[in-house]
């Protein structure tokens, strides 16, 4: 298992859709999201910042990725939620969440 910790901005003027659509998000994205061995997964929000967590439990991350980027519905759902977000400094070309650094760990 692994975990990861992203960062990202959220446009102040689509924070409450955001949200909105993360109450109830479409079931064919949660069921992907676990299809691909993602567990745990949370969005935190402070101020105009998303942090999520999740913990990746398969044994191919990028085989995984490719499989929910390739699903139609995960793409009609980003085509709904990249318009709210903003990549942070430091974030790679084509990747919206920046990937944290993990500094310290205790189970």
């Amino acid at each position: 298992m692994k975990r990861f910790g992203q960062i990202i901005k959220v446009k102040p003027e689509k924070l409450e859709y955001y949200k909105k659509l993360h109450a109830n998000p479409w079931p064919e994205v949660v069921k992907k999201i676990k299809e691909c061995n993602i567990t745990n997964y949370s969005i935190f929000q402070h101020v105009d910042y998303l942090f999520a967590y999740f913990e990746y439990v398969g044994d191919d991350f990028e085989r995984d990725m490719k499989k929910m980027a390739d699903d139609p519905i995960t793409q009609k759902w980003w085509k709904e939620t990249d318009p709210c977000q903003e990549p942070v400094k430091g974030a790679k070309e084509n990747e919206m969440w920046f990937n944290m650094d993990e500094v310290f760990y205790i189970k």
